[in-house]
């Protein structure tokens, strides 16, 4: 089918099935997580609310999380997001796997696969497949396609796992010949403990540029700065997803597509300095660092520590915001929720930790509306409310510190924004080497090539040598800064990066 013909039919169906959508069901067999998915878009059964424990109810109505999805008893917002979501992105090319399409499910690992009309979240109809639970690679393909021209552009993956318990990595391939010649990307990794990008019954969205290749084959290969030797004459295309060897994993492939990157507004990318938790050493050291470059930074604040040790005071936060151009955005608003970490409370305590955090700024004249999960969690809440969907009743975005791929212009999911932490110049300290982050290849060489969107977390800035993966040291953030500058690569807060594209 050509590509207009596919765009037109998918419109079509689209149009035709909304009405449907809200139908499926077979969602609902997960409870209230597996019905909601990231962003506020459902995939559950109109009109049953989503109730939380009569322990934690203290309110009255329900608030609606998306079509079909609500909870009840959460206090309405004081102030609301500023509706400044990123554009979508339009594909030049894009494959929905709708009927007949003319990929092919394969791969000694695959136990069974099919056309799923039941759970989808575009037109009428996912392609499902099941993993026979060996660890052996299962994918989605299609080979001799019109040769594509990939240059300025970035790939766009649709998808869901059903469940994530026996998940272990997930993998594209683009080549030729068959994938005799083929670039990689591993786009995820699924850690048994900590938060994940992918979770279970949630459509995923993850874009892939080309800073975030991971191997070449055959006749294709990267340089020692991670430059692809090739950016067109791709025919060939393959959606990889390995289970752990423990048991099955069910996954619905909803679309692969070719969108613009941002090389014509960003051709060197941009670097977002977000700094977590009010320390104080981030406006007596990191601060006199960055103004000599005329860098900004996002500094996540914690309401409650302001104004004691060894954190900031409120007075060091406006000199920040208003003579250095900082972002003062939010991180939480009880030092105890954010010790403790969303996942460990129910929905309404993380809600309404949310709704003071956002009041407590704004109050102060902080309005940014840019969040940083603490310890970067937004997995469930205790009572099983997707953190994330809460964060989006206050927050435009929400900072992670998932690190898989860079992040791209726009983000593919706004509430899982990707960063890059634990970055020290220490020894024996672990985390991110600030070495790798600035050598040949590293992940400055590879958002500067790429026109990425590059967000760094840092904590701590110490004068001596760090003792913990989350301290760096002046020389260190001045290192950073240097190489930042010597590259060209705009260094731009989140709201700053944000208003490029909403």
């Amino acid at each position: 089918m050509s590509r207009a013909r596919k765009h037109s039919a998918s419109a079509s169906a689209e149009r035709d099935s909304r009405a449907k959508v809200g139908r499926r069901s077979a969602l609902g067999l997960m409870g209230l997580g597996g019905l909601l998915t990231a962003g506020g878009a459902a995939a559950g059964v109109v009109g049953k609310d989503l109730i939380l424990p009569a322990s934690a109810q203290s309110g009255s109505g329900a608030v609606d999380l998306g079509a079909g999805g609500s909870v009840k008893n959460l206090t309405a917002p004081t102030y609301a997001p500023s509706g400044r979501r990123p554009r979508y992105r339009r594909a030049t090319w894009s494959e929905q796997f709708q009927e007949g399409n003319e990929w092919a499910p394969g791969g000694e690992g695959t136990a069974s696969s099919g056309s799923d009309a039941e759970v989808f979240t575009r037109g009428d109809r996912s392609c499902r497949v099941t993993t026979r639970g060996d660890g052996v690679q299962s994918f989605v393909r299609r080979t001799g396609m019109e040769s594509m021209d990939l240059k300025g552009k970035m790939l766009r993956l649709v998808f869901q796992v059903e469940d994530v318990a026996h998940l272990k990595r997930m993998e594209f391939y683009l080549g030729s010949r068959k994938l005799a010649n083929h670039f990689s990307w591993t786009f995820h990794h699924h850690a048994a403990k900590g938060t994940n990008y992918v979770q279970s019954g949630d459509w995923v969205t993850v874009h892939l540029q080309w800073a975030d290749v991971t191997g070449a084959s055959g006749e294709y290969e990267l340089s020692s700065r991670g430059e692809p030797s090739d950016r067109s004459g791709f025919t060939d295309m393959s959606f990889a997803v390995y289970d752990d060897g423990k048991g099955p994993v069910t996954y619905r492939l909803q679309a692969v597509e070719v969108v613009p990157d941002t090389t014509d507004v960003f051709p060197k990318g941009v670097v977002s300095i977000t700094f977590d938790d009010s320390h104080k050493s981030v406006h007596d050291f990191a601060r006199p660092v960055m103004d000599r470059y005329a860098m900004p930074g996002t500094l996540y604040n914690i309401a409650d520590a302001i104004d004691t040790e060894p954190f900031m005071r409120i007075g060091q936060m406006r000199s920040l915001q208003d003579s250095s151009g900082w972002e003062m955005a939010g991180h939480a608003y009880s030092l105890k929720a954010h010790d403790a970490s969303y996942p460990e409370l129910a929905a309404e305590e993380v809600d309404e930790d949310f709704r003071k955090l956002r009041e407590w700024l704004v109050g102060r004249g902080f309005t940014s509306d840019h969040f940083a999960y603490p310890h970067g969690a937004f997995g469930k809440t205790r009572d099983g409310v997707p953190v994330d969907l809460l964060a989006a009743r206050h927050f435009t975005t929400a900072r992670s510190i998932i690190s898989e791929t860079t992040e791209s212009f726009a983000p593919a999911m706004p509430h899982r924004l990707k960063a890059l932490t634990g970055i020290n110049d220490g020894t024996e300290t672990g985390g991110e080497t600030l070495a790798d982050v600035i050598g040949a290849g590293g992940a400055l060489d590879r958002c500067a090539r790429g026109g990425d969107w590059l967000i760094l977390c840092l904590h701590r800035i110490v004068e001596g040598v760090p003792t913990e993966n989350t301290e760096l040291s002046t020389k260190g953030l001045d290192r950073l800064m240097r190489e930042i500058d010597k590259r060209g690569i705009e260094v731009l807060t989140v709201q700053e990066a944000m208003a490029h594209y909403t």
